[in-house]
């Protein structure tokens, strides 16, 4: 052997690889600061109450007091368990599963809550009404991340996802008062969304300007437009403006089994949408050939044009079409809340839609449950301000924007997007 082979540097197959340990070490640290916060800050002796029946279930389950001290300290040891094992992934340089981070999640505010329903022998905490408004409040999140997954598989990056829903909204809300019909302005919102995608398609496709630069400022022009129209037209005439709401619609039988049936199947009509976009997507990004080709698109548009696929249509489509499903997801702020519409009302949203995007790595169903986790924290900062938590009310405010941080910084780890994300297209 030649002393040149044996000086060569080693290529990317035979170099080796880094141990990435952030992700263990993030999920350490928030685990012992739970430990010692939430473990052992709970009063001694003291208990916590958990109500899981409602009045409408078949059958009565009984809630359960729980220990708090005991109860946050194992929840906690459960988050420590956790990051070791991410932990011991890394070190055998595997990737962990989404459920990782949900159960992670999951037992940290699940610490929290007991933490702070110590002692509080006049209030209990809800959980099924938890869990009801954990799914509900990550409506827009799971439509928004499902529009990011769409464009960005296809290797468009929409940051624009903020401007969709605040678009979809706006029409919503819009459409819906001048028909007097929510249903109306349900059907209004994907095209509003799908405008604004649209705007983002022409620009990347057409005249390849820096695409999160084009989602930034696509995301300042519907701000500037609706609150305009909101100040001029909203304004003048009330009756463009009415807080209309989408009616429950509770599936017979299945809406009565207990904690299930409030959850899944006692919701509206834009949640049962959201369950068939879901799986529809999950199934046609990786298991059918439009599927394939959109991937194919996204990962080496080279190859995809050689086989003949029409890369940038192929774009244009999927960001549309990801637009409309955002501008879908926009309709939660008004005639699914019952809400009328106001300035800026998606408050980072979209943003937070971004980040359950890239925590479910690019796929329908991990967007979905990224989503879930972000809903569950929006959720938790109501239920404690019911309980009556001793938390300022600014920090529980704080609290999905501080889960969304803690996950894309922490409970990621390396996350590959798709190789040719944001790359325009060039023949």
């Amino acid at each position: 052997m030649s002393a040149s082979t044996l000086d060569a540097p080693a290529t990317p197959e035979t170099a080796p690889r880094s141990k990435d340990w952030r992700a263990s070490i993030a999920l350490g640290v928030i685990a012992l600061i739970s430990l010692v916060v939430f473990g052992f800050g709970s009063a001694s002796g003291a208990d916590t109450t958990f109500v899981v029946a409602r009045s409408t279930d078949f059958f009565e389950v009984p809630g359960f007091t729980l220990p708090s001290q005991l109860a946050a300290i194992l929840l906690s040891v459960v988050g420590l368990a956790l990051a070791g094992y991410t932990a011991f992934q890394a070190n055998q340089f595997r990737k962990v599963g989404i459920w990782v981070p949900v159960v992670y999640g999951i037992a940290i505010m699940g610490a929290l809550l007991t933490w702070a329903g110590a002692g509080r022998d006049a209030t209990s905490i809800q959980l099924t009404g938890l869990l009801t408004s954990s799914l509900f409040l990550a409506v827009p999140l799971v439509f928004g991340s499902l529009a990011g997954t769409l464009c960005e598989r296809s290797g468009i990056i929409n940051i624009a996802i903020e401007g969709q829903l605040l678009a979809g909204a706006f029409l919503a809300a819009l459409v819906g008062s001048a028909v007097g019909n929510a249903y109306a302005g349900l059907i209004a919102a994907p095209i509003a969304g799908a405008l604004v995608g649209l705007l983002l398609a022409i620009f990347a496709t057409k005249y390849w300007v820096n695409q999160i630069v084009v989602g930034v400022v696509l995301n300042v022009l519907v701000v500037g437009l609706t609150s305009f129209f909101f100040s001029t037209v909203m304004s003048d005439n009330p009756d463009l403006n009415r807080p209309l709401g989408l009616a429950s619609l509770p599936i017979p039988g299945l809406s009565g089994i207990p904690v299930i049936g409030p959850v899944l199947f006692n919701q509206n009509l834009l949640v049962y949408i959201l369950y068939v976009v879901v799986i529809v997507l999950q199934i046609m990004l990786f298991r059918s050939r439009w599927g394939l080709r959109v991937r194919a698109v996204g990962e080496h548009p080279k190859a995809a044009d050689t086989v003949g696929i029409k890369v940038n249509r192929t774009r244009v489509r999927n960001t549309v079409l990801g637009g409309a499903v955002a501008g879908l997801g926009g309709a939660f702020f008004t005639v699914a809340s019952g809400l009328a519409f106001g300035k800026e009302m998606t408050a980072g949203k979209g943003y937070i839609a971004l980040a359950a995007m890239i925590l479910g790595r690019w796929s329908p169903k991990g967007a979905l449950a990224a989503a879930l986790l972000f809903g569950f924290a929006d959720a938790l900062r109501v239920q404690l301000g019911i309980i009556g938590s001793s938390i300022p009310s600014q920090f529980l405010a704080m609290t999905p924007y501080l889960a969304t941080i803690f996950a894309v910084a922490g409970l990621v780890g390396h996350s590959r997007p798709p190789a040719a994300e944001g790359i325009p297209y060039k023949k």
